[in-house]
């Protein structure tokens, strides 16, 4: 009687599609979570972009563009669900862990600064919330910003801009 030796067979296709997961996952899933603020929303919508990307093999060949790629997927994935539920939520936007000798105080400041935030950003398209975090948060060039939102980089300052000075009207109002 023969002894034969089992030889695992790996399909070379499913282990890049897993490196490609692994290597993405927790960047894509922050960059989801500050557009529309909501863990399950941003945990649904992270599967939604993988699952999108993964249906075009060939676009995983080349891992710089294939994480490029991936990040404009989960930028229009974001907005997508923005425009269709109507709804903005942002949260998390250069927030601070609590430190442990933060006074009640300073943690009561750093909080209504976040509300405050979170309500300043409402009164924004999403496209010029998207534009904003984009640009100054996750700091991408504004190349970068208007190649993941499929528009110029004119268009890109113009979002920002706008933004800002909505932002600037929004705290002028709540001064008064």
């Amino acid at each position: 009687m023969e002894h034969h030796e089992l030889i695992e067979t790996r399909n070379p296709a499913a282990d890049l599609q897993e490196r490609f997961v692994a290597d993405n996952l927790r960047r894509i899933f922050r960059q989801i979570y500050r557009m529309v603020g909501n863990v399950d929303d941003a945990q649904d919508l992270t599967q939604e972009a993988f699952i999108k990307a993964l249906g075009r093999q060939e676009q995983l060949k080349d891992e710089l563009k294939a994480a490029h790629w991936l990040s404009r997927i989960a930028t229009n994935t974001a907005l997508d669900f923005l425009r269709r539920h109507g709804r903005v939520a942002f949260c998390e936007i250069g927030e601070a862990p609590e430190s442990q000798n933060e006074t009640p105080e300073a943690a009561v400041l750093r909080s209504e600064q976040r509300d405050w935030l979170a309500a300043g950003l409402e009164r924004l398209t999403p496209r010029e919330r998207a534009a904003l975090v984009l640009r100054d948060m996750e700091e991408l060039p504004a190349e970068e910003v208007a190649r993941r939102l499929n528009c110029s980089r004119a268009t890109v300052r113009s979002h920002i801009a706008n933004a800002r000075v909505k932002l600037r009207k929004f705290a002028e109002k709540r001064k008064r």
